[in-house]
């Protein structure tokens, strides 16, 4: 199979987190901050270096990093655990539904939102934030880069603004964090929300939340947390207050291993290759009629995505097709960001999208080219 689904979930994953996440399932895994024997330590230890590792990567102290099970959890938790009756946000057309649906769900709360819109090639305007704000807009939340057409989203401009009026800044970075450059150092989210299984090419089932100290959060979930265990209260002391429940210890195990992946081989490497063998599908393509893509045009300004339709054809069935007749991966649909398609002009279809990782190669491209072109015809 070719795979060209990694905005989904990155695969193949580097052979480092197979053999980190086997390691700990045969090998070791135990209970971490419950018990005192040496699996138990030994899994402990592992989330503490998986804490600073993602620290390292993203500006955060080790014990500002919370393990979640997914990026969904982290962003319930980011936004639940930090708006207030009253409050106000500011957010994207472009969000996925793990933000829009979490933000419609809390105006049942008294919490309003105002979603700053975009044009039919998928960007948006940093100044139309400054617009949206109110007297009590308490927090923006962008995405790092838009999960259907790829466009990475001017956040640096967008946090000087929320700096400037005293706003709090949530990154949805689960579309790019590991694949798009951030200088972290001038980058500074007060809030940073990530999947582990994507860009950052650790295991399913991880994710992570990390939150500035200074940020008023409370835990979404009470239960046990290895600490403070006679209090019948949820223990509010960060990280371990906000992860009750058992970790998944193999998981971020293999994620640890994912971050020296994507360290060593370096994020600008990992961009240019995946643009480039974007720039190269955009080129094969573009002159056959009747295909039409979305997005940037320009592949520097995306993550390695490219989304197009066939005109006549439905995307479910070029995907199907793809899949069925070349063995070729990819998903078709409105890929959970309905908002998204109706600023792009496919809200009545969806599209199908590609997406490389850095494992695709050229070779992959180019049937993939071929094989869209002779659907096409």
């Amino acid at each position: 199979m070719i795979y060209l689904d990694n905005a989904a979930t990155s695969f193949p994953k580097p052979v480092a987190v197979k053999n980190a996440v086997t390691d700990c399932i045969g090998n070791w895994c135990a209970n971490p901050g419950r018990s005192g024997h040496k699996n138990a330590m030994k899994s402990a230890e592992t989330i503490y270096e998986a804490r600073k590792k993602v620290g390292e990567f993203t500006g955060f102290d080790p014990d500002e990093v919370i393990f979640t099970w997914n990026c969904t959890a982290a962003l319930n938790q980011g936004i639940r655990g930090v708006l207030r009756p009253g409050d106000h946000v500011v957010s994207t057309v472009f969000e996925h539904n793990s933000v829009l649906r979490t933000l419609d769900a809390l105006k049942n709360r008294g919490i309003n939102t105002t979603l700053v819109g975009g044009t039919p090639e998928g960007e948006i305007d940093a100044a139309s934030f400054r617009k949206a704000f109110k007297w009590n807009t308490r927090m923006v939340i962008c995405t790092l880069a838009s999960n259907v057409t790829g466009n990475i989203m001017p956040v640096e401009e967008i946090i000087s603004i929320c700096k400037e009026s005293k706003v709090l800044f949530l990154l949805d970075g689960s579309q790019g964090l590991g694949a798009v450059p951030v200088d972290f150092s001038v980058v500074k989210p007060d809030i940073i929300c990530c999947s582990g299984h994507k860009s950052l090419m650790g295991p399913q089932g991880t994710g992570f939340i990390c939150v500035r100290k200074d940020v008023d959060i409370v835990p979404m979930l009470q239960g046990g947390t290895g600490t403070e265990s006679k209090n019948m209260s949820q223990p509010l002391d960060m990280p371990e207050g906000f992860e009750s429940g058992t970790l998944n210890v193999p998981g971020v195990a293999g994620l640890i291993e994912g971050l020296k992946y994507i360290t060593n081989r370096g994020v600008r490497d990992i961009k240019k290759l995946e643009e480039d063998l974007i720039g190269c599908l955009q080129e094969e393509l573009k002159d056959i009629e009747n295909i039409e893509m979305y997005g940037n045009k320009n592949p520097e300004m995306r993550t390695g995505i490219l989304a197009f339709n066939i005109k006549d054809k439905d995307c479910e069935e070029v995907a199907s097709e793809l899949d069925i007749k070349y063995g070729i991966a990819v998903r078709a649909g409105y890929h959970c960001a309905p908002l998204s398609h109706a600023t792009i002009g496919t809200g009545n279809r969806g599209c199908v999208r590609i997406s490389v990782g850095p494992f695709t190669t050229y070779e992959d491209i180019i049937r993939a080219a071929k094989a869209i072109i002779k659907i096409a015809e």
